[in-house]
């Protein structure tokens, strides 16, 4: 094993992700602005997942030199295309909406949790009222309702 190569393979692959890098890097910003401000919306788990894909697509396009820059576009614009019509097809049809989302749970309810919503969404008491105490609450007797939304946020309203 050369020792030597594990830090520098030769000037070639700097340049080469150097110049693939800030172009595909530029491509994404672009395809970000022209998809609008729902492709960077607060995630739920679909989002979650493009946004992961978009990352290791772009790592990809950057590091492997078997993949053109032309290639690493395309897919970046496809992932963003496919993320793009989910949500279009989401805001059309409620059915589809419940097929790709998570629907919102109620995990407390007038003072007390429901254990059940904890356990299905395997969410602890703590998380909970940790996120009653962030927005103001003390105990979990304060709270009217916690909800664990979509995005995988929980929404406190007080009593």
């Amino acid at each position: 094993m050369n020792w030597s190569e594990m830090f520098f393979q030769n000037w070639q692959g700097i340049v080469r992700t150097v110049i693939v890098g800030g172009l595909a890097y530029a491509s994404l910003v672009l395809f970000l602005r022209i998809s609008g401000k729902r492709t960077l919306a607060k995630l739920n788990a679909f989002d979650l997942v493009v946004t992961v894909a978009l990352g290791s697509t772009l790592s990809a396009v950057l590091l492997q030199e078997s993949i053109a820059l032309a290639e690493g576009a395309t897919a970046l614009a496809l992932l963003i295309g496919l993320q793009y019509l989910v949500a279009f097809l989401s805001v059309q049809s409620q059915g589809f909406a419940k097929l790709v989302r998570s629907e919102p749970s109620l995990v407390a309810h007038q003072g007390t949790f429901c254990r059940g919503a904890l356990q299905s969404q395997r969410l602890t008491e703590d998380e909970v009222l940790s996120a009653v105490r962030s927005n103001g609450g003390q105990s979990i007797q304060d709270a009217e309702a916690v909800i664990l939304e979509s995005d995988g946020s929980l929404s406190v309203i007080l009593r």
